[in-house]
């Protein structure tokens, strides 16, 4: 396997305001002007900062001129590449100025650059959460307690094992951690293998990573390593805030069509809605619409505790005029109630939108007040989804997220209905499909603009060959789940044919096939002396797993430990053998979303991806890829944010 190999600045100042992954997308955006033009200027810099996502929506190619030329009159002096990251930083400020300097929150998307500042309160609460949780692991145990006054939080980050557990902690079965390196000393090679098994398992979960790489882990990037925390732990507060964990919370809504809205709601919003609806129940007559000001006088939390748990409130919770004061008491108060002190008086007052998210969230956990006997609970038990579509749901629906578009999916056949989801994923996938001036942006009233986004979304389908027969826009509008996880896997089994025929050593420029992923495949095992092979992508024999971990050995010979896998041959083995298939897979570098079933009931489509995966990541360890600039280039494309990824121009079109 081949290491790591970072993008290097001169000043290790400049170096620190960038993630490996931004500098390798700047590098080959500069790159690109130098081949252009043979040498790159000031002047050069305005059309190529516009296309920027961080910057579309804020100036025109003009206004960027401006601001360059007020620190440097002459545009046409040529740059080097630490003057071009300059460029970018000085940009970057205007905008952040132009913005109002709003901090972005750590727990609603990527970590940016913007804003390296630590909040130390939100560490704190982290490093109180990890104590908690992992106080009796085996590994971490003889580094638990961290002190939150220390770095020692980013310290034990550093070797990736902290992270691989925390996310087994939020998402218990996620990591197979017989995959994890646990020495005591790690090289780094087993360094980055942690690091890089982390990164594609917090995909994996719903994390927005496409930000950090693993060489930004290794060296403990503090702000990095708390928003990715961050992201974790939030999705484990939130874990039952869904009708399949808590069919109980069909209780806040009056009708069957509400019951599909709260389907399509986020996590967060759910949790707002029932708040509200306990904080109505008792006279609280303000609205709750945030985790931050909403929640700063403490009182809507003195109501919600009081109409939760009447036994431990007291009148003096609401007495009191010192928000302090009654915020220490509400703490007090939900302490009774088992939840435990991970944020201060300080941080409720203060209003610590992601602290007061976690609160709420523990108390609904250790006591929600919701009853059994709502008139809705049949209707919501009704509306699941067979076994294999859930899973096919959740399987795109993270992988939509991984791509780093601008829009979140929380529910994969609710979200994509207005069609804007799709075009996002289409423009970022290949771009210049989408014609942005004929797309309606969310919100959308009109169901005829929805139809408008749909229809668009076809098209383009048609244009990449898909299997559209009979199939128009109105079926997605409509909700049809069959047509959109058809279209969905086309448009997925499509971008990884792509990739696969952009290494061009390897396709010669010809279209990628099923079959050659299949030949490719048996041919590499056959290659290292071993006799498994699969007959086709619906092989009932690969339900052992045997072959997708000789074929892992085969790629990487030293990544299977076959010490740990069985023969496959009870359904406890087969289980156990496919979970290790998976975190194997993402240990080496492969971004997956399948689930330990998918292997063992042989699901054609997953086991596709999961081949199709390994192909590609041993085609580029092997040097078959294209070369550095390409590879940038697919790097920029598929793994990097809007924050320094080419966007298409900003949609005007309105309601």
């Amino acid at each position: 396997m081949s290491s790591y190999q970072g993008v290097i600045v001169s000043d290790p100042w400049l170096q620190s305001q960038f993630t490996q992954v931004e500098l390798r997308t700047l590098k080959s955006k500069f790159i690109n002007v130098r081949t252009q033009h043979g040498r790159v200027t000031l002047g050069d810099l305005p059309p190529v900062f516009s296309k920027l996502k961080a910057f579309t929506e804020m100036f025109n190619e003009d206004e960027i001129k401006t601001v360059l030329g007020e620190s440097n009159s002459d545009m046409g002096e040529e740059i080097d590449f630490e003057g071009f990251l300059r460029a970018y930083l000085n940009l970057q400020t205007h905008a952040i100025e132009k913005s109002g300097g709003t901090k972005s929150s750590f727990l609603k998307a990527t970590t940016t650059t913007f804003h390296h500042a630590i909040n130390e309160s939100e560490k704190a609460s982290y490093v109180a959460h990890i104590n908690n949780y992992l106080a009796e692991d085996k590994f971490l145990k003889d580094f638990l307690p961290i002190d939150p006054a220390t770095d020692a939080l980013f310290d034990l980050a550093k070797n990736g094992v902290l992270l691989c557990k925390l996310i087994n902690v939020a998402v218990p079965g996620t990591i197979d951690e017989r995959a994890i390196n646990t020495k005591k000393v790690l090289n780094p090679w087993e360094r980055n293998e942690n690091h890089t098994l982390c990164l594609n398992s917090a995909k994996a979960i719903g994390c927005t990573v496409v930000n950090i790489g693993t060489q930004d882990l290794a060296e403990g990037r503090p702000h990095l390593i708390l928003g990715l925390i961050s992201q974790i732990i939030k999705i484990q507060v939130l874990a039952d805030l869904n009708l399949k964990k808590t069919p109980q919370l069909v209780e806040l809504v009056d009708d069957s069509q509400d019951v599909e809205e709260l389907l399509s709601l986020a996590p967060e919003k759910v949790l707002l809605k029932w708040m509200n609806f306990h904080l109505k129940k008792v006279g609280y007559e303000k609205q709750v619409t945030n985790f931050s000001t909403d929640l700063k006088d403490g009182e809507a939390y003195a109501y919600l505790l009081n109409a939760l748990a009447p036994e431990h409130s007291t009148p003096s919770t609401l007495d009191t005029s010192d928000p302090t004061e009654r915020a220490n008491m509400v703490l007090q108060q939900a302490e009774k109630l088992e939840c435990k002190r991970f944020l201060t008086p300080k941080d409720i007052v203060e209003g610590s939108p992601n602290l007061n998210l976690a609160f709420v969230a523990q108390i609904f956990h250790n006591r929600n007040g919701l009853s059994t006997e709502s008139k809705n609970m049949s209707h919501a038990e009704m509306m699941s989804d067979d076994v294999e579509t859930s899973r096919e749901e959740r399987c795109f629906r993270l992988w939509i997220n991984s791509l780093g578009i601008s829009t979140y999916v929380n529910n994969l056949f609710e979200d994509v209905r207005n069609g804007w989801v799709m075009l996002e994923v289409l423009d970022k996938l290949f771009p210049g499909t989408v014609n942005w001036k004929q797309a309606n942006k969310p919100p959308i009233k009109m169901p005829f603009k929805k139809v408008e986004n749909c229809n668009q979304v076809i098209n383009i389908g048609k244009d990449l060959n898909f299997s559209l027969v009979n199939v128009a826009g109105n079926d997605v509008v409509a909700g049809n789940k069959k047509l959109i996880v058809a279209f969905l896997w086309q448009l997925m089994r499509f971008s990884m044919l792509q990739l696969l025929k952009n290494l061009r050593s390897y396709s010669h420029g010809k279209e990628i096939t099923d079959a050659d992923i299949l030949n490719w495949a048996n041919n590499k095992v056959k290659k290292s002396g071993r006799t498994t092979q699969m007959e086709s992508f619906k092989d009932k024999s690969l339900s052992n797993g045997v072959f997708f971990l000789e074929l892992l050995t085969a790629v990487e010979p030293r990544v299977v430990d076959w010490n740990l896998v069985t023969k496959g041959e009870t359904d406890e083995d087969k289980k156990s053998n496919a979970t290790y298939i998976i975190s194997v897979a993402r240990k080496i570098g492969c971004s997956i979303f399948l689930l330990p079933e998918d292997v063992i009931e042989v699901n054609q489509k997953m086991i596709l991806t999961l081949t199709a995966s390994i192909m590609y990541f041993c085609l580029q360890q092997q040097g078959e890829g294209p070369d550095d600039s390409d590879l940038a280039s697919e790097v920029s494309r598929l793994s990097v944010d809007g924050s320094v990824s080419d966007a298409a121009p900003s949609p005007q079109a309105e309601d």
